[in-house]
């Protein structure tokens, strides 16, 4: 992704979830994955896709077993 879509995309993520916190980070190699924080916190990866001509992106969210809240 470039630095022109990735910051497209945080905005678009930070709109959608009304939250400013929200930071999709450029890789500091290239082909490193895209990153997306709240706050200091990663949450998860951005993937983009482009097949016959449409692009598209996609946010793969990772919860940790051990953030989660204890079972009931």
């Amino acid at each position: 992704m470039t630095p022109s879509e990735i910051a497209r995309v945080e905005d678009y993520l930070r709109r959608t979830f009304e939250n400013p916190k929200i930071a999709v980070d450029v890789p500091k190699k290239k082909h490193l994955p895209v990153e997306m924080r709240v706050g200091d916190e990663f949450v998860g990866v951005v993937h983009r896709d482009e097949d016959e001509g449409e692009v598209s992106y996609s946010l793969n969210l990772v919860i940790l077993e051990e953030d989660l809240p204890p079972a009931k």
